[in-house]
């Protein structure tokens, strides 16, 4: 799969890691940066069969668009046979993603090795 290159972004960073690509949040997740992570996400999650792992292990705020992104991106994934998976060890976060019911879908998980290390059945059906 040819890799789009990732945008400059304060709220972006881009990696490989074991066959995946990780899309690594930074900073503050709001609508300012969803509107800049968003395009790029798209592109990631239009792939078919995408691998894919969404990293929040650097952010620092995370509100409902941030909700929105993953569910985007989970939904997008599993649409074209992809898959996610969801790196978070925020205190805030992990509730919220609990409270919404999102974590059922996505189980959040504390590295990205832990989650690579489950079964692809564990990132949730739509």
């Amino acid at each position: 799969m040819q890799q789009d290159p990732a945008p400059f972004s304060r709220h972006l960073r881009v990696h490989r890691h074991r066959d995946h690509t990780v899309l690594e949040f930074l900073g503050e997740i709001d609508i300012a940066a969803a509107v800049e992570i968003a395009p790029y996400l798209d592109r990631v999650t239009a792939h078919p069969g995408a691998r894919i792992v969404i990293d929040l292990r650097s952010i620092e705020f995370f509100d409902c668009s941030g909700l929105r992104l993953l569910y985007r991106a989970l939904s997008r994934t599993h649409d074209n046979g992809g898959q996610l998976h969801l790196v978070c060890t925020h205190p805030l976060t992990l509730r919220v993603l609990r409270i919404t019911g999102l974590n059922r879908l996505l189980p959040p998980h504390p590295t990205p090795d832990a989650a690579l290390g489950q079964p692809e059945a564990t990132s949730g059906t739509l």
